[in-house]
């Protein structure tokens, strides 16, 4: 089987900071060398696998000012279109431009949907759903204009993130610095609590970061830690009592709440989207609907058992379950 895997390239694979879709599709293509499929990765071409590396863009477009992204990315797809016939398979985690190729090329495409960015995009997602397979990354992320040939939840690796037996006693917000995900709403949850809050994450909304959050950040109680790499990142989710979560959107999936789990790290999350898929209330975390049951919730994060909730993460959100709930995927368009 020869199976190429299109990933974006806003970020490099995998990411040296943020860059969920592109952390994912690292993850799957690692996986899958290791199961012994031939395995073709296009990404940037500074990316970094054991697979054989293709590539029209040399660095992340988000790192380079210069680039035009949509002209980058027309080329980066239209390289892996116009060579589609080498491959048995296309696994796209590039959203729903690669679409527009499909009926183009005879090579069946997988699509995974990280999420709709507009309900505008879903006219192309509707153009191709009898010719093209989607699987999705939570039921909860499910439309019901379209159909899925499966739900593969994304998956961590444990090594990336070991066990913490030892937190310390501070809150941790990790994610996007955008009103969507909470971070206001993470520093009262702390203020009420009467915790430390660490903050860790890409500012995405500058506005949204000058006006609301830096006021807050007093050095003592608040703190902005910066965009942080892959071995700052699971030191603060393992050292964390708890990760703060009180997204204000319906979350496609929530990495950092996986990889949180597989630290021994629960999760306080609002309801909303995937979070009752991937948090088992009372167990791995809390899921709350409001500021208040936050705060009752940080009170009662001690009765949690950590290793409960690694055991959780690696049963449900390992990188080896990903990879094998991918490969039956593939045997099943395959075996069409």
């Amino acid at each position: 089987m020869k199976v190429a895997i299109l990933s974006s390239i806003a970020w490099r694979t995998p990411p040296r900071q943020y860059g969920p879709w592109e952390q994912v599709a690292s993850y799957l293509t690692e996986g899958l060398v290791e199961k012994g499929i031939d395995v073709t990765l296009f990404a940037t071409t500074d990316s970094v696998t054991a697979a054989t590396l293709e590539g029209t863009c040399e660095v992340p477009y988000a790192e380079d000012r210069n680039i035009d992204p949509k002209v980058a990315e027309c080329l980066h797809i239209s390289h892996l279109m116009e060579n589609a016939g080498r491959f048995d398979l296309i696994h796209n985690h590039f959203d729903f431009l690669p679409l527009t190729y499909s009926k183009l090329i005879h090579t069946p495409m997988l699509t995974t949907i990280h999420g709709f960015s507009s309900p505008k995009i879903m006219d192309v997602y509707r153009k191709y759903n009898d010719s093209c397979s989607y699987a999705s990354i939570s039921n909860a992320d499910r439309s019901i204009e379209l159909d899925y040939i499966a739900t593969v939840y994304n998956g961590v690796d444990g090594k990336d993130f070991p066990f913490e037996t030892s937190p310390q006693d501070y809150l941790l917000f990790f994610g996007r610095i955008h009103p969507e995900k909470g971070t206001m709403e993470a520093i009262q949850i702390a203020r009420e609590s009467g915790k430390i809050l660490l903050i860790a994450g890409l500012i995405q909304d500058d506005a949204y970061f000058e006006q609301k959050i830096k006021p807050c950040i007093d050095e003592r109680s608040v703190y902005y830690i910066g965009n942080v790499g892959p071995s700052e990142r699971k030191t603060l989710l393992g050292k964390a009592l708890a990760l703060l979560h009180p997204i204000q959107f319906d979350e496609p999936f929530g990495l950092s709440v996986a990889e949180s789990m597989f630290c021994g790290t629960p999760v306080i999350a609002f309801n909303r989207g995937s979070m009752c898929e991937l948090v088992v209330d009372g167990k791995t975390g809390f899921l709350v609907q409001t500021i208040g049951e936050a705060v009752e919730a940080v009170e009662k994060i001690w009765q949690l058992d950590r290793q409960e909730c690694c055991q959780w993460a690696k049963a449900m959100f390992s990188k080896e379950k990903m990879v094998d709930n991918y490969l039956t995927v593939y045997e099943q368009i395959l075996g069409r």
